[in-house]
């Protein structure tokens, strides 16, 4: 799991984000970011219960997220605010090498 220094603490960042960030897409997934004064990187998982409607499965698939995006934290050091937003169900079934691919083509597309 993502430590908690490294996710977002109140809704006022992550709207920030949305209005001022720029946003990549991919077929399974999307990443909004924006780049940061406060020192630390900052992530969060969206999900809409459109998409997966337990709750289980929607926090099953946050979770397998965060720990792609904690594999690859020392790979990219530069300080940013950065959302990823799931919108296929598919994203459940995939491997988990599958889904650190796609989190690092997000990641290295944003530089």
């Amino acid at each position: 799991m993502l430590a908690k220094k490294y996710r977002f603490h109140s809704r006022g960042g992550v709207q920030f984000t949305y209005k001022h960030g720029k946003t990549i897409r991919m077929p399974k997934m999307s990443l909004v970011f924006n780049k940061n004064s406060r020192g630390k990187q900052r992530f969060a998982v969206v999900i809409s219960k459109k998409v997966i409607k337990s709750a289980v499965g929607r926090n099953r698939v946050r979770r397998r997220v965060y720990e792609a995006i904690r594999l690859m934290l020392p790979e990219f050091p530069e300080k940013r605010d950065c959302i990823f937003i799931v919108y296929s169900k598919e994203i459940k079934d995939l491997e988990f090498t599958q889904l650190q691919k796609i989190v690092k083509n997000l990641l290295e597309q944003s530089k």
